[in-house]
Formats: C-alpha cells, structure tokens, sequence
C-alpha cells in the first residue's frame, strides 16, 4: 500500500511540473493579437490617437467645471473682478478673496497640479512610443508636434500658477525630480513652442476643431513672451500671428461669447465644451436668485437652465469703473425680474452685479451648457503688442492704434498719442483696457502681477493678508509629500 501511494504521489507531481511548464512555456507566453495588448496599443493609429486625445482632454480642451471653478476663480477672486457668496464653492473663493491660502487648503491647487502634469504623461508617453507606431512618417511628425505643443502649454499653466516646477521630459524620468531653475524652465517652453509651430499645421488645416495649429502656437509664445516680459519677442511674436491673415476681431462684442458664434475668427484656443461632454457650468453660478428676466438683453430663465446656490458675482468698483457707453459692459447684469415680477438692483448691492459674458446656452441639458471658454483671442495678441511696444518705446503711434482697434468696437472714443505723457500713463490704459475687454476670461491676475500692481491692487482693497510671496500659489501639500524633492515657494 505504501509503494502505491507512493506511485500515486510521485505520478501526480510529475503531472503537476508538466502542466505548470506547459503554463509556462504556452499559455503564459501565448502571443497577443488585441490592439490594447501592452506592446500592439501604441504602435497603432487608433493608440496613438487615444493617447493624443487623453493628453488634449487633461490640458483643458473640455471645458466643463474646470474652466469656471479653477481656472477663471483662481486668477479672478484675487484681484478686482470677481466676488462670491454662498454654496460649496464659497469654502475656496473665500480664502482667494482675503489672500489666506496654504499649500493645504484648497483643493482646486491639487487639480490645477495635477491635471497639467496628467496631460504631460500622456504626451511624454506618445514621444516615447511614436516611434514605433505603424502610420507614415508625415502622421507621425505631426502627432509629435501635437503633443510637444500640449506638453509646452501645460507646463507654461503650471509656470504661470507655481512658478518653476520639474520638468519631466520622458516616461523614463524619475518621478522624483527637482524644480527646474526660471531659465531652465523658460528655455523649454520656447524651445518646445517654436518646434511645434515648424509642424502643426495653418489654421483651418487642422484635422478638427479644437486640435491644435501654428497659430495657436504662436499666440502662445506671444503671451508667454508678454508674461515673461521679454518685449522684443513678443512684439515679434505679435507681429507673426498678425501676419498670418488668419484671425481679426469678430464685429459684435456683445454676441462674441454666444454659443452659436464660438467658432469664429477671434478665438485662437479655447476649451472646448458641449452640453453632454461635459458641458460648462459658468452661467449656473452666474443666475441670481429667482431670476426670471433681464429687463437690459431680454435674457429669460428657460426650464433647462440651471441656479447654483454658490453666486459667481462682479465687484462693485470694477463695473463702475466702465465708460457708461462701453458696449462691453453690456454682458454686465446690473438688474433683473424676479419669478415675482419685481426689479432687483444688484449695482452698489455688496459687490453683486454678475458676468453673462458667457451667454446661457439655450440648448443647455440640465443645466450643461455648450459655452466654449476662451484661453487666447486676437484682441489679446493685439493688445500684448501695443504694451510691448510702450515697454521697448515708450508712448508711441502703433500702440495707440492698436488699443483703438479694441476700444472702436467697444464703441468709445479713440485715445490720442499727444494725450499720453509718459511709459506709465500708456501702461495704465493698456491695463484698463485689458480689464474691460478680458473679464470672465481668467487674465486679471497675470495682467496685474506682470505691471507690478497685483499686490498694492490687493492692499487698495483691503486686503492686508496679501505679501509679495503670493504673486505665485503654493505647490499643493499632496505634491510636496508624493516628492521629497520638491522645495516649497518661499512664504508658504
């Protein structure tokens, strides 16, 4: 009985080594035809597309809560624009509005972190695989332009939030890595900005709406220029984009942010929303309580519209400040009807007058509207030339054209050379002017740190929390704790 046992033991075992080596030598190693195999996903067209699209998406081309609640809060409720009240998002406006963030507090710095850097795998991930892929060396060529221009964007977002941050340039670099230096930092945005524009292609040559061009790409070395104050490459810069013929000043300003005239001339990048993917919801939080009409534009509530308790609102100082015939400020609610019929005034009311500049969109789907957010327009570059120019000349004719460009379609009266007496009398106009034309539209910030005012702007307002330090956000606590290389801003 025991030898039998034995037989039995020794006869399963070896059973047993045959079948795992089977497993081993078959099964385990049994070569993979699926397209989302690890090896074939990449080398194909349909992978390379997804890629590019995921990289697309987390850069900001879908709009929806983002575009509203992180990217235009941030750069607004710290400066002389935008106010609000009330609704869970009055937790991180309210730290915002009295300068008392921390690396901890809010967790809008985490997404504004994250994202940038989620699009930036993504296209370091495309560069490192490209090369295998299965398409013709034109697709490919492209495809790397695409994604060197969304890597280059993302990490301008992150410079102009955080100041520098590290640079990782492939999938193969340490997740643990340094800030790079401001020179460093700047060199490769430039450098990776000036590669794409040599590739992507003319604008209206792009294989959709929304992918990216050379214009685009010029328009964002433009204001990368501008932001970092390097003059002469901005006016050049300015004067390329202008030179292309592809862009002018869409004529109504008032119908400019509609959704059915978001594909227009003016607006050279955008962040892309429909009501279904994800749709946008700036206008939810811009309704006051109990709307019914605006008496002003006829604008009425309709039953897919939407009133979020948390109350995106305007500062009293900045709609009093707009000439009483400037037709920009007619996408400023002052006033409106309530359910009950009777008239609200909102001007002078706590700082309660609201931005329609992004119109509701009448298609809207449970509140979901369509609303495309501007993040670069014409009368942006046209405007960054003329302060370009002032910085390099001093007051002179060209930059007093180009700001009457913008203020003729306002409908105001043309500013003159002879009534400009200085660099910073011109400054100032072009700063007021930057402030009518761009709110809602996330600039304000950028523009008052850049002129050296965003701090005293804060002062001037009350607010003795604001230091010199807060010209950049902090490096979010959860970055700094994933990284122990990471040094946090000074101040923070």
């Amino acid at each position: 009985m025991k030898k039998i046992n034995t037989f039995i033991i020794g006869t399963l075992a070896i059973a047993c080594f045959l079948l795992l080596n089977s497993c081993s030598k078959s099964i385990l190693k049994e070569k993979l035809y699926s397209q989302l195999a690890p090896g074939n996903f990449l080398t194909t067209n349909d992978g390379i597309r997804s890629l590019l699209q995921a990289a697309y998406t987390e850069e900001g081309q879908v709009s929806g809560q983002s575009a509203g609640k992180e990217v235009i809060s941030m750069e607004e409720l710290t400066t002389d624009i935008m106010y609000e009240y009330g609704g869970s998002d009055n937790r991180f406006a309210i730290q915002f509005i009295n300068f008392t963030w921390d690396p901890s507090v809010s967790v809008i710095f985490n997404s504004m972190w994250s994202r940038p850097y989620r699009a930036i795998r993504n296209a370091n991930t495309l560069l490192d695989n490209i090369a295998a892929a299965k398409i013709s060396d034109d697709q490919k060529n492209e495809y790397i332009a695409e994604a060197r221009f969304i890597r280059a964007i993302s990490y301008y977002h992150l410079y102009m939030l955080f100041g520098p941050v590290p640079l990782r340039k492939s999938t193969k670099d340490s997740l643990q890595l340094s800030r790079a230096t401001k020179e460093g930092m700047e060199s490769f945005i430039e450098s990776e900005l000036q590669a794409a524009i040599s590739v992507l292609p003319d604008p209206g040559k792009e294989e959709a709406y929304g992918r990216a061009t050379n214009g685009a790409a010029r328009a964002f070395l433009c204001k990368f220029y501008l932001n970092t104050r390097q003059w002469q490459k901005c006016v050049d810069a300015a004067q390329q984009v202008m030179d292309m013929h592809k862009y002018q000043l869409y004529p109504d300003y008032f119908k400019l942010f509609h959704v059915e005239n978001e594909r227009n001339s003016e607006f050279i990048w955008v962040r892309q929303a429909t009501p279904l993917d994800p749709g946008t919801m700036w206008p939810n939080r811009t309704l006051p309580p109990a709307f019914a009409k605006d008496p002003v534009t006829g604008l009425l509530f309709q039953n897919n519209f939407r009133n979020f308790g948390a109350q995106f609102t305007n500062q009293d100082g900045f709609y009093n400040s707009f000439d009483a015939t400037d037709k920009r400020r007619t996408l400023m609610l002052s006033k409106y009807i309530n359910t009950k019929g009777d008239t609200i005034s909102l001007l002078n009311n706590n700082n309660n007058t609201r931005s329609l500049k992004y119109w509701p969109d009448p298609n809207a789907i449970a509140g979901a509207n369509g609303n495309d957010i501007p993040e670069v327009r014409y009368a942006d570059i046209l405007l960054s030339r003329s302060e370009a120019l002032n910085e390099l000349q001093g007051p002179n004719q060209e930059s007093i054209d180009l700001i009457n460009i913008i203020r003729e379609r306002a409908g105001l009266a043309d500013l003159s050379l002879s009534d400009i007496t200085s660099k910073d009398e011109l400054r100032n106009h072009i700063l007021d002017e930057r402030l009518w034309e761009f709110y809602s539209e996330g600039l304000r910030r950028q523009d008052l740190i850049r002129m050296d005012k965003f701090i005293q702007n804060a002062h001037d307002r009350g607010h003795a929390n604001a230091k010199d330090y807060m010209k950049v956000f902090p490096i979010p606590q959860q970055a700094m704790d994933a990284n122990p290389k990471l040094v946090q801003s000074p101040g923070y």
